[in-house]
């Protein structure tokens, strides 16, 4: 809701002025032993009609693209002079732990004018990226996150292009020309994470660049947005799927579009087979979204296209599929299952409880509302009341209504508590064009067409509601099937060389079932084994999984690196409302060394 009123005491700023004008990305090229300053701070950027208050690495948004050979190590110094407390996640990369930047884990806070020098290395090849791991929800949503593109150090690995290029795809949420608000004492917008209204890649609102007819481009495409999924077209041109988050998939793939959750990664390999403009495209069953284009700068002189019609396995994915043939049929190691508690709606305003405990350091609790004194955010009721409600409703779909407590056919979400009588939903023939629901005014360039259900959330459906969330009202939860412990009290511990069966469940019967990327730091890295008991088709190394609602995904994990290593949902209002837990990885007892599988 615009225009809402806002504790201006709470507030981060948005002020612009004596702000530096943010500046183009640059990059930056790295060999082995080369070290590399990054400075976070403020900057005032135009997106469309409005000037805002943003945050940069090295004044630009997205920060510098670091390339990188596969195998070189670097040193990376970061000050901090940006508006929030900060550390790097160098996001997919099987560092050392101490360098992983997370808070109170792997390093103390980067404090506003300190500095914190990470050494960085690179064994595997493909697309990574990095951000903060501290307010997520503020300091990526302004700005703070780049590409790292790891080269091969086998020529061949990839197919033949002609030329390479890193894309981020990003959403902002602008109000009154500013960005929308964020609050110092927490996050909002916790049930579904923030929407933008405006969609950036490259951190440009229209994207813009050239091809030749004839050209080959391998694209480096990775969603550093802090909920939206991106689902990537680029209809007049041939893409061809060749890469996820961790290098090379099994079997190369014709595709005419890619899904990207919250931190997942793709390489596409664009062959621009006829003249013309070729318009980039992010496709809803909804909606779609226009976000730019590739004009058309003549005939194509390198010869990539020669071979892009032929289509390779991965000979070392071909094997491991071989291997994993046990794995597939054995019963998991770990159960872990996402539950969501709601009681705003659920379970009304929030009611007066006997205890309070912080989501972030469940240790802390109390018998009295307050703050956490480790890290400021509210403490959650441990104990709600319901009220009895007489009839029910979908926050999401309010037509859909009765007078007995349930669950939306739509779209699986508990119905909620209403003062309203229960109406007759519409017939099919009833409602709006195309089968389609008004939900608001859509970002620039969207088209209606119609419902769906496929257990993703591509829209913020209840814009209201999920504004007026935070900890203490939608609680998410990360809980072990076997001991019941959840989120921060989940303890579990691997030995190097381990494969761990990790089974995911999204639980349907849960106050807001919706999807989940599940991102692991860099213990290790997974395959996903299969979903609903179907195995993967196309197997390629991970470090983050998208878990629609309902489903349940079975992943391997190959843990190859000692410490202490954090999962969590990847959906930034998420993680910050406390949807994560850190587990222990020992040294093998066999001997060895880090890295020693894979």
């Amino acid at each position: 809701m615009e225009g809402e009123d806002v504790d201006h005491q709470d507030a981060f700023t948005t002020e612009t002025a004596g702000l530096p004008e943010a500046s183009s990305p640059s990059l930056v090229r790295f060999y082995d032993g080369d070290s590399f300053d990054i400075r976070i701070h403020p900057v005032r950027k135009r997106i469309e009609d409005a000037v805002v208050r943003m945050l940069g690495y090295n004044g630009s948004i997205p920060g510098p693209t670091l390339y990188v050979d596969q195998g070189s190590e670097v040193t990376v110094r970061v000050t901090n002079d940006g508006d929030v407390d900060a550390t790097v996640h160098w996001h997919g990369l099987r560092l050392e732990n101490r360098y992983d930047g997370v808070p109170e884990e792997t390093q103390a806070l980067i404090p506003h004018g300190g500095t914190f020098t990470y050494k960085l290395r690179f064994p595997d090849p493909g697309l990574y990226w990095y951000h903060p791991h501290v307010r997520e929800d503020v300091a990526q949503e302004m700005g703070l996150y780049a590409p790292i593109v790891v080269e091969p150090s086998d020529p061949s690995y990839w197919p033949a292009a002609d030329r390479q290029l890193t894309i981020t795809l990003d959403d902002v949420l602008i109000e009154d020309g500013k960005m929308a608000p964020f609050r110092h004492s927490g996050p909002t917008f916790t049930a579904m994470g923030r929407f933008g209204n405006v969609m950036l890649v490259n951190g440009e609102s229209r994207f813009s660049d050239e091809a030749a007819a004839g050209e080959v481009v391998r694209l480096y495409l990775v969603n550093t947005a802090n909920t939206r999924i991106f689902n990537f077209a680029l209809p007049g041109a041939r893409m061809k799927l060749v890469g996820g988050d961790s290098g090379r998939y099994e079997h190369e793939t014709f595709v005419e579009e890619v899904l990207l959750s919250p931190s997942e990664r793709a390489v596409v390999d664009v062959l621009f087979d006829t003249p013309g403009e070729v318009r980039l495209e992010h496709r809803t069953p909804d909606q779609v979204y226009d976000l730019g284009a590739f004009s058309d700068s003549g005939s194509a002189v390198g010869g990539a296209a020669t071979t892009f019609d032929e289509l390779r396995t991965d000979l070392e994915l071909a094997a491991e599929r071989q291997s994993i043939e046990t794995d597939l049929e054995r019963a998991p190691d770990k159960v872990l299952s996402i539950v969501a508690s709601m009681p705003l709606l659920c379970g009304g305003e929030t009611q007066p409880a006997s205890s309070y405990a912080c989501p972030m350091h469940p240790e802390v609790t109390s018998t009295s509302p307050g703050t956490c004194p480790k890290c400021g955010m509210k403490l959650v009721p441990v104990q709600t009341e319901a009220p009895v409600p007489s009839s029910y409703v979908c926050p999401m779909h309010p037509e859909v209504t009765s007078s007995e407590p349930g669950t939306c056919p739509k779209c699986g979400m508990k119905l909620v508590a209403s003062d309203a009588p229960p109406t007759r939903a519409p017939e099919p023939h009833e409602g709006h064009a195309h089968g389609g629901h008004d939900h608001g005014e859509h970002p620039r360039g969207a088209h209606d067409h119609g419902d769906h259900g496929d257990g993703l959330e591509w829209e913020d459906l209840m814009p209201e509601i999920n504004r007026a969330t935070d900890p203490t009202n939608m609680i998410w939860k990360l809980v072990d099937r076997e001991t019941g412990a959840e989120n921060a009290a989940i303890s579990w511990a691997f030995e190097v060389g381990e494969k761990v069966k990790i089974r995911l469940v999204k639980e349907m019967e849960s106050d807001h079932p919706m999807h989940h990327p599940l991102h692991i730091h860099g213990a290790g890295r997974f395959l996903i084994l299969g979903r609903d008991g179907q195995p993967e088709s196309n197997l390629v190394w991970k470090d983050t999984v998208l878990l629609r609602a309902g489903e349940t995904v079975d992943i391997l994990l190959y843990v190859t690196n000692p410490g202490l290593w954090m999962a969590h949902c990847h959906i930034a209002e998420h993680i910050e409302s406390g949807m994560m837990f850190s587990f222990k990885v020992v040294p093998s007892s066999e001997g060895g060394g880090d890295h020693e599988h894979l």
